[in-house]
């Protein structure tokens, strides 16, 4: 069997994580949050005391992150994510992840990528692909949710827009913006609980391996 890579790319608290995840599990695939790549150069910056609006530091940084040792629950944090979406819409930052990406997209026997231009930019060539959304208010009260359930104060109007905020950036952005592939399956799991997603999601890949 070719080595197969699954794309799986949607707006944030869209539950593309815990699908990429679970469908990596499923079929024994290498799984990598590409978000996280963004989010280790972030923090890096932010530890080593460096700007966040410097690019050339900033790719110097991205050059020499290390895949196997992202640490999500360090890498989750509020702040983190902030910073991380700002350095996320430098081009030559883009370049270095990508290139890093599409290394770890080639292992074997699989992969599953999940973030916001991997059927379009990072894995093109991808056997499957997936655009995984929901509505903006869906997506703020599972953040919500999960913000309160790890004893945290919340606020959901606040999460609401910048939800909103965040996709606007995403989508708007000069450099490999959000949207889904031209052959992408768009699945909206704004109805769906993550069991109904992840059945449907493995409907779509099982389809595409068969």
């Amino acid at each position: 069997m070719k080595q197969i890579t699954i794309a799986i790319d949607g707006p944030a608290a869209a539950g593309k994580g815990t699908l990429s995840r679970r469908l990596a599990e499923t079929y024994g695939f290498h799984h990598l949050d590409t978000g996280l790549t963004y989010r280790a150069t972030a923090k890096a910056l932010i530890d080593a005391g460096l700007p966040l609006d410097d690019e050339t530091i900033a790719e110097q940084i991205a050059l020499k992150i290390d895949l196997a040792g992202l640490d999500r629950s360090v890498l989750a944090r509020h702040e983190v994510g902030e910073a991380a979406s700002k350095i996320a819409v430098m081009p030559a930052v883009r370049r270095a992840l990508v290139e890093a990406q599409r290394t770890f997209a080639r292992r074997g026997p699989g992969t599953v990528l999940d973030g916001r231009d991997i059927g379009t930019v990072v894995c093109p060539d991808a056997a499957v692909k997936l655009y995984v959304t929901a509505s903006p208010q869906v997506r703020a009260r599972r953040r919500y949710d999960e913000i309160v359930a790890n004893g945290q104060v919340a606020d959901y109007d606040a999460i609401v827009e910048d939800v909103k905020k965040r996709d606007d950036r995403d989508m708007n952005r000069a450099d490999s913006p959000l949207r889904p592939a031209e052959d992408a399956v768009l699945l909206d799991t704004s109805e769906m609980s993550i069991e109904a997603a992840f059945q449907a999601a493995k409907r779509i890949v099982d389809a595409a391996l068969n």
